[in-house]
C-alpha cells in the first residue's frame, strides 16, 4: 500500500523553499519541475527508454532487471556521488521522483547504503503539481487584483517593482508581452510558468496578504498562457494608467530593448564562448526579426521607413557605441503601431479605470488606490 500524500509536508517545502532533488530523466524535468529542484537523475533519457520499452514488452521485473544491469559499476556510483553531493550540501533537502515510487525508493536506498538519509516525497512530482494547481486556483479565487495598465514605454514593470505585493508574470515568464519581448535564453515551460506563479501567491496568501499589483497582460506573454481564471478575473480588475510624455517612453525603451538588451545578449553569447562583435549581431538579427513579426500590421510604407531607421540605428550603435539613432525607429513604432493599437484596446476598458497618473501620482497614492479597489 502507498503511503499517503502529505500536503501539509508539500506546502511547507514550498513555503521554505526547501531544495529538492528530482531524480527523473533530464527530459522530463526540461517538461516541468519545481524553482527549488535540482535534477539529479537516477537514468538519463535513453536508459529510461529502453527501460521503458522493456516494461511495454516484457513487464515490471524486466524492466526493473535492465535498468539495474544499465546503471551499474561506474555509472551507478557517478550518480551516487552526484547525489551524496546535493545531500551534504543540502541537509534538509528531499527527493522525489514522478510518483514517488521505484526510482525515489531505489535512489534513498542506494544513498543509506552509501551511509546517507534523505527523504522522500510520497507521491512525487504528480502530487506536488496537483497540489500547486489546486493552490493556483484557490489562491487566484481569494485574490483582489489591482491592474497596472499604459502605453508602450511607460515603465509599468519598472513601477511594478516598487509598489507593494506586485506579481510579476513577465519575470516568471522571462519575456516582455510584446514582439519585441524575447530574451536569448528562451522561457520556462508552461508547467514551470505555473508552479511559480502558484508558489508566490501561496506565500503572499501565508503572510496575510490578498490584494497584489498586476500588470496589464494579454492571454498569452510571449509562448506561455495566462492561466484561464486568472485572465478571467484580470477582464473584471480595476485598472491603474501608467501615463508618461512621450520623451520618457522613448528613453524607457532605449534603456529596456536596446542598451539592457544589447548587454543581456553579450553576456549570454559570451558565456558560450561567442565573440563580442558576433554578439552584437545576433542582438541586431533579434531586433530585425522582432520588426518583421509587426511587418503585416504596420504595413509595407511604416515598415520600410522603421526598417531603414532601425538598420541605421545599429549600424552607428555596432561602429561608434552611440545608441542616440535608436530613439528615431523607437518614437516611429509607438506613435505609428503601439499607441494606436492600445487606444483602441483601452475603449473597451474605460469602466475599469480607477485612476490616472505618472508613476510619482500613483507611488504616493498606491494605499488610496486599493481602498478605491
Amino acid at each position: 500500500m502507498a503511503n499517503p500524500i502529505d500536503r501539509d509536508l508539500i506546502r511547507s517545502l514550498f513555503l521554505n523553499d526547501v531544495p529538492l532533488m528530482d531524480v527523473r530523466a533530464p527530459t522530463e524535468f526540461a517538461q516541468g519541475s519545481f524553482p527549488n529542484a535540482i535534477n539529479c537523475p537516477l537514468m538519463n533519457d535513453q536508459e529510461r527508454h529502453e527501460v521503458g520499452l522493456r516494461y511495454k514488452q516484457n513487464g515490471q521485473e524486466a524492466a526493473i532487471k535492465l535498468g539495474h544491469k544499465l546503471v551499474s559499476g561506474d555509472i551507478k556510483q557517478q550518480r551516487i556521488v552526484q547525489w551524496q553531493a546535493f545531500a551534504e550540501q543540502h541537509p534538509d533537502g528531499y527527493l522525489y521522483c514522478f510518483r514517488g515510487g521505484l526510482r525515489s525508493r531505489t535512489s534513498q536506498q542506494w544513498l543509506k547504503e552509501s551511509g546517507i538519509e534523505l527523504p522522500l516525497v510520497n507521491g512525487g512530482y504528480k502530487a506536488m503539481r496537483r497540489f500547486l494547481l489546486d493552490e493556483l486556483e484557490q489562491s487566484i479565487a481569494k485574490s483582489r487584483f489591482v491592474i497596472l495598465g499604459g502605453k508602450t514605454g511607460t515603465g509599468k514593470t519598472w513601477l511594478l517593482k516598487e509598489l507593494s505585493h506586485c506579481v510579476d508574470l513577465e519575470g516568471m515568464a522571462n519575456h516582455r508581452g510584446s514582439s519585441f519581448g524575447r530574451f536569448p535564453d528562451g522561457q520556462p515551460s508552461q508547467i514551470d510558468f505555473e508552479n511559480r506563479l502558484s508558489i508566490t501567491l501561496m506565500k503572499y496568501h501565508h503572510q496575510g496578504i490578498e490584494t497584489f499589483w498586476l500588470e496589464d497582460e494579454s492571454r498569452l506573454i510571449g509562448s506561455l498562457s495566462i492561466p484561464q481564471s486568472l485572465q478571467a478575473k484580470m477582464k473584471q480588475s480595476a485598472l491603474v494608467m501608467l501615463e508618461e510624455e512621450m520623451p520618457f517612453r522613448v528613453n524607457v525603451i532605449l534603456k529596456d530593448y536596446v542598451i539592457d538588451l544589447e548587454e543581456y545578449y553579450r553576456n549570454f553569447y559570451q558565456s558560450k564562448g561567442v565573440e563580442v562583435i558576433e554578439a552584437f549581431d545576433k542582438f541586431a538579427d533579434y531586433l530585425l526579426a522582432s520588426l518583421e513579426r509587426v511587418k503585416k500590421r504596420l504595413g509595407n510604407e511604416r515598415y520600410e521607413k522603421i526598417n531603414l531607421q532601425m538598420k541605421r540605428a545599429l549600424n552607428e550603435h555596432k561602429q561608434s557605441g552611440n545608441v542616440d539613432l535608436h530613439r528615431q525607429w523607437i518614437q516611429s513604432l509607438l506613435s505609428d503601431y503601439y499607441d494606436p493599437m492600445y487606444e483602441y484596446q483601452l475603449e473597451k476598458k474605460q469602466n475599469r479605470v480607477i485612476f490616472r497618473g505618472n508613476s510619482h501620482q500613483i507611488l504616493a497614492n498606491q494605499k488610496k488606490i486599493l481602498d478605491l479597489e
